[in-house]
């Protein structure tokens, strides 16, 4: 995937949460630049551009620091919420070249309307959001779109059934369920089975009885 974007960043000269919170407060967004050997840089992002960008599935960017020279190729590596888990509050960018090999976690998109929903009772459940795949920088999915439609009335699809792009290695567990299509007797039935594994439905003790054994042997 080569990077379509170009991230407007601008040196921070001072670093500290007072001034993060400046920064914040100002519509920008504070950012720390790594990799490739070279020293930190403390950057700061138009906020509202930069959060659109990452909520539309953007991770490769295309940058350029003062006194770094010619423009860089960067990946999103980490965000931080604030306390509510609402707004970013600070991100973390890696410089990478387009041949590079890394780890990405493409969300995972379901398309189609699975055959078996059309049996009475039936439930579409997708336990995994995305999948880490292996990849080059210029080959990492922003998504992937997964067909259900085949699915049918107590089918499961695990990782390894879905479709990669080329150039891309799965990591995550094969086995890992992404998709199924479950029955409601059978999600009643296991709880039932819950219950009764917690006690409830059991057949209740008879303390009474349990005393009078233990009276009888002292």
């Amino acid at each position: 995937m080569q990077s379509k974007h170009t991230l407007s960043v601008m040196r921070r000269d001072r670093t500290g949460t007072r001034y993060a919170r400046r920064e914040r407060q100002a519509g920008r967004l504070p950012a720390v630049l790594y990799g490739h050997g070279k020293d930190p840089v403390a950057l700061t992002l138009d906020a509202k551009e930069a959060v659109r960008l990452f909520e539309s599935g953007e991770r490769v960017f295309t940058v350029q620091v003062k006194d770094e020279g010619a423009s860089q190729t960067v990946m999103l590596k980490d965000v931080q919420f604030d306390y509510l888990g609402t707004n970013v509050v600070h991100v973390d960018l890696s410089r990478v070249d387009l041949d590079e090999i890394v780890e990405c976690h493409p969300e995972l998109h379901f398309v189609g309307e699975p055959i078996g929903l059309k049996a009475a009772g039936a439930i579409l459940t997708h336990p995994s959001l995305d999948v880490t795949l292996k990849c080059t920088v210029a080959n990492m999915p922003e998504r992937l779109d997964v067909d259900i439609s085949q699915l049918d009335e107590d089918d499961v699809l695990h990782a390894s059934q879905i479709a990669l792009p080329e150039g891309t290695e799965l990591v995550s567990d094969p086995d890992a369920v992404v998709a199924a299509i479950r029955a409601k007797k059978m999600e009643e039935d296991l709880d039932a089975e819950a219950q009764d594994v917690d006690g409830v439905g059991a057949e209740p003790e008879v303390i009474t009885e349990r005393k009078t054994e233990e009276e009888s042997e002292g």
